[in-house]
């Protein structure tokens, strides 16, 4: 019989999810016995995390790419380890000035007291991650919580299982898991994790899970951050060089084959700039990547789901009559590696799959336009994405689209690299999620801001409490009442 659904017959829950309870209670009691950490403990255990990282370096690269079928290791190294050390160094930087209590006013009628606010950690944090950035979405969330002196359990995506394995000895090698653990499985697991009563949780992935996880969240009134997706749109201004837009595009657009939750999703360009950002584009592409086939460069989609849920899109934009343009030079076969080519679709209709979904893949939609206020208008009817780009040098211009438009994210001539700056929040807004982390808002985000009030012996009030007819009473009627 399967763990997943053997049952203990004193409890009636599976014995894995009732691990997960019994591991919530130690890290609760764990915390209880030590709740408020020094800043030198906690510059020492994301210390500790560091090391491990650096030391589990490749055996995470390789377990990444077994996940994946294929993932340059270099790959993972730059986009999630080196991001995820350049943020252990960042927090234990500053997080020793950011727990300082936080002097407040007080009011004259409660003179002399005093009033400030102390970030206290908030207990055990839940962490939901995403097999797209599995290291990253899952260290990036802890670094936060341990510089906010939580404790932390992490629940690995279902489609990262040798990621989860090495990452749970890395961690077990750091931490006891009292204070650090990883949770591996699906299906019941996955279900029962997101149900757990934590003092706050984190998940990163689709829309339509958030919403589950939300609910999932409320019945124990677990506060949430949301890091969801939708469809991030790239905005290019007629004044614009084709060439550096198309070599940024194809940056954000192809870094993990596209699967990244801020990746352009799709990209307006001028009336009659289409030709030449496609001729451009092509050339980026093969400078990038020569082949496909057996580049180990250019990443597999992660499983045979997700590889026919795009085909799935190209498959109806080409039923609708759009243009489907093959980036593939030597006309390789790629299905049996789980690998799509850079595909650019023209003729593109709002209606199309490809336009109702977000793409999370190598696939580029493009659509023209006669007035930039247009697309404004078009992306403030829709909901409102993770991220939006925006190309044009003129910084005035600039401005005018970003105060016109909601988004989690504005990026100005770049694309995607905004997740790796460690002084920038990172979140979304309505339907692409809510709540901030990284910079100094993941600390506070996972910190409780507790307002704390001081009266000393003199006690002020005792001069206002009834009969309502002093000389104080009169006094606060002509002054303070006006």
């Amino acid at each position: 019989m399967n763990s997943q659904t053997k049952t203990n017959p004193e409890t009636q829950l599976p014995y894995d999810v009732k691990h997960l309870n019994d591991l919530l209670e130690q890290q609760k009691l764990a915390y209880l016995r030590h709740p408020v950490p020094t800043a030198k403990e906690r510059i020492d255990r994301l210390a500790r995390l560091k090391r491990v990282l650096v030391k589990y370096q490749d055996q995470i690269a390789d377990a990444i790419n077994l996940d994946y079928g294929n993932r340059a290791v270099m790959e993972t190294k730059i986009g999630e380890l080196l991001t995820s050390l350049e943020q252990i160094k960042y927090y234990s930087k500053h997080l020793t000035a950011w727990m300082k209590p936080s002097k407040r006013h007080i009011s004259v009628l409660h003179q002399p007291a005093r009033g400030w606010v102390q970030y206290q950690p908030m207990g055990v944090i839940g962490i939901i991650t995403p097999w797209n950035y599995p290291l990253l979405l899952s260290v990036g969330p802890l670094i936060c919580a341990l510089a906010a002196g939580n404790h932390a359990m992490i629940k690995i995506s279902s489609a990262s299982p040798n990621f989860g394995r090495v990452l749970e000895s890395a961690l077990a090698e750091a931490f006891p898991q009292e204070l650090v653990a990883v949770v591996n499985g699906g299906g019941v697991i996955s279900d029962a994790f997101s149900h757990l009563p934590f003092d706050k949780m984190i998940f990163t992935g689709s829309t339509s899970v958030g919403k589950t996880v939300m609910a999932a969240a409320a019945q124990n009134l677990v506060p949430v951050i949301l890091e969801l997706g939708g469809k991030s749109p790239a905005l290019v201004h007629a004044s614009m060089d084709m060439k550096d837009v198309a070599q940024r595009i194809a940056v954000g657009k192809l870094w993990n084959a596209g699967q990244t939750c801020v990746a352009p999703d799709h990209i307006f360009l001028p009336r009659g700039k289409t030709a030449e950002f496609i001729e451009n584009f092509k050339l980026i592409v093969a400078g990038m990547y020569p082949h496909f086939r057996n580049n180990q460069d250019y990443t597999s989609i992660i499983n045979d789901k997700q590889y026919n849920r795009i085909q799935g899109y190209l498959e109806n934009a080409r039923d609708q009559g759009a243009r489907i343009i093959e980036i593939n030079p030597q006309n390789e076969i790629l299905d049996d590696v789980r690998k799509i080519a850079p595909t650019l679709v023209t003729g593109v209709t709002t209606a199309m799959d490809i336009m109702q979904n977000e793409i999370f893949g190598p696939i580029l939609p493009i659509l023209e336009y006669d007035q930039i206020e247009e697309v404004v208008e078009f992306i403030n009817s829709r909901p409102r994405p993770l991220a939006m780009y925006y190309f044009d040098y003129d910084q005035a211009r600039a401005e005018y689209i970003a105060q016109h438009t909601h988004s989690g994210h504005f990026g100005i001539n770049m694309v995607i690299t905004h997740v790796a700056q460690d002084d920038l929040p990172f979140g979304g807004i309505g339907a692409s999620g809510m709540g901030k982390y990284h910079g100094p808002e993941g600390f506070f985000s996972l910190s409780h801001e507790r307002s704390v009030m001081s009266n000393p012996k003199l006690y002020s009030l005792k001069y206002i409490l009834p009969p309502f007819n002093k000389p104080i009473h009169r006094f606060i009627s002509k002054t303070l009442l006006r």
